[in-house]
């Protein structure tokens, strides 16, 4: 590569390479998380564990997550991006081949903890992305790994769920295992390293240890409350215990911040409008998606006395169009944020969504729930697409890494906090139904219809909560921000900021 204070000459169809590469592992990891949603039920009947606990299995993953992305994107840093890719890719693998012969739960939630070094990969893989493809490229590959997201999901729901319908949730894991390994090798022999180090870089982990380890409590208790009793002794413990650990991880992170340090609740950035609106936003959209999530797994799966009582592939089947709901509008929503500007969409995403909850709640036949998924998904899909806008168009290009770092630890947060709350609700409204067993009908219990209800209204509460939330932004595509203006043409201003 030459740099003469020219355009930088880049290597084309490595980048193209590369972005095919970067979107299959988009996809392995959507697959391995989305082929596991309509599993649930079956998991909880095979470790016999309860609705609320069964809920683990999805928060573990997001909670390690939280923890090690804004380690790993630091050691990518000091490191080498690749090289810490690939070490992530490395455990990632190891812990997906060991988790499908889970002898018993908490060897899943513990294995499931391990997977959650997945999420790292993601931020270290649109690092190289930005630091190593042409300028003009670098748009179409971070909008193309975004699509996978949706891609990955609406592939991996019939997929998987076909196969554990016919094999069992443990075939689910195993057949994941061989394209895993490919993609490490792949990107082993063809993604080069990353040009750029930061060799000074400190990396925080006493503030990744404190966010951890009170996100981790808070979920504990939450999950067990059913099970352990919401006033126990133990849970109020752990949720008080939670709470005060917060207190000394603020005032590190402060004192971090004003050694030079880069934490990873960065108090310079969040006292930007728009940089805290933009992370309020996600933690709550993120903890409404992942609760509506298992509710309609639940819902889909139950027996018709309180669900529609679909098989495991008929549940996967179903939450198809929750994806294709992602997928269809999230790119219009990028064409229409240039030329209406970001803040509208943050604001008519989160309401047309609570409207597709809303209406959900009231009931509504088979066909109608699919309809409603339609809207609720690209409601979704339209507050991912403008809330990134406006958090990157905010923000100084010097300050991207860390401010997209730290956005996704706030999107993680709400999404390991969504899942057993739904969990939660599940456990606590429950209908005794009798069920066939050896010969004999037993009481088995499901959730009771008003528990769908509730978690609903629950998730359409959260998504008005974010429109409310984004009312306070300032619009980023026509105006300026901190007397910094910034033009209509807001696709070059990505380009940059990228």
């Amino acid at each position: 590569m030459m740099n003469n204070g020219k355009q930088d000459e880049f290597d084309s169809r490595y980048a193209r390479r590369t972005m095919i590469l970067l979107s299959g592992l988009v996809l392995i990891v959507m697959y391995v998380e989305g082929m596991l949603t309509p599993s649930l039920p079956s998991i909880s009947h095979t470790f016999k564990v309860s609705v609320s606990q069964v809920s683990l299995v999805l928060s573990a993953y997001l909670v390690s997550g939280v923890a090690l992305s804004p380690i790993a994107g630091k050691m990518g840093d000091v490191y080498g991006k690749k090289k810490v890719l690939v070490i992530a890719m490395v455990i990632y693998a190891g812990a997906v081949s060991v988790t499908g012969f889970s002898p018993n739960f908490t060897f899943m939630v513990v294995s499931r903890a391990v997977q959650g070094i997945g999420l790292t990969m993601m931020p270290l893989g649109m690092s190289l992305v930005r630091e190593e493809f042409p300028r003009h490229l670098v748009p179409k590959a971070q909008a193309m790994l975004s699509a996978m997201f949706g891609v990955g999901f609406a592939i991996s729901l019939p997929m998987g769920s076909l196969i554990s319908n016919d094999f069992g949730w443990r075939a689910t894991y195993h057949t994941a295992v061989p394209f895993v390994l490919v993609i490490v090798v792949l990107t082993i022999v063809f993604v080069r390293e990353s040009r750029f180090r930061r060799p000074e870089t400190k990396i925080d982990y006493v503030g990744s240890a404190l966010l951890g380890s009170s996100l981790s409590m808070y979920v504990l208790a939450i999950s067990e409350g059913p099970v352990w009793g919401w006033t126990s002794t133990i849970v109020m413990s752990l949720l008080v215990a939670a709470t005060i650990v917060l207190v000394p991880m603020v005032l590190y992170e402060r004192a971090y911040n004003r050694s030079g340090g880069e934490p990873i609740l960065d108090f310079r950035l969040l006292s930007i409008r728009n940089v805290m609106i933009a992370n309020l936003a996600l933690v709550v959209s993120g903890l409404g998606m992942f609760l509506a999530m298992q509710t309609f797994t639940y819902r889909f799966e139950s027996p018709p006395s309180s669900g529609i009582g679909l098989s495991i592939l008929g549940t996967g089947l179903s939450l198809v169009p929750f994806a294709l709901g992602m997928i269809v509008l999230g790119p219009l929503t990028g064409r229409w944020v240039t030329r209406f500007g970001v803040k509208p969409f943050t604001i008519l995403g989160p309401l047309v969504s609570a409207a597709g909850f809303i209406l959900e709640a009231t009931v509504p036949g088979y066909s109608l729930m699919l309809i409603y998924e339609f809207i609720i998904g690209g409601g979704i899909s339209m507050v991912n697409a403008s809330v990134i806008n406006l958090l990157v168009l905010s923000v100084d290009p010097k300050d991207m890494g860390l401010a997209t770092s730290m956005n996704g630890s706030f999107r993680y947060l709400g999404s390991s906090i969504g899942a057993p709350i739904a969990g939660a609700i599940m456990g606590t409204y429950i209908l005794l139904i009798l069920t066939p067993y050896k010969g004999h009908l037993v009481p088995t219990a499901f959730p009771d219809h008003f528990a769908f209800v509730l978690a609903f209204f629950i998730s359409a509460f959260a998504f008005f909560l974010v429109a409310v939330i984004c009312l306070f932004s300032r619009e980023v595509i026509f105006g300026k921000i901190r007397s910094r203006t910034l033009v209509s043409d807001s696709t070059e201003n990505i380009e940059k900021l990228a």
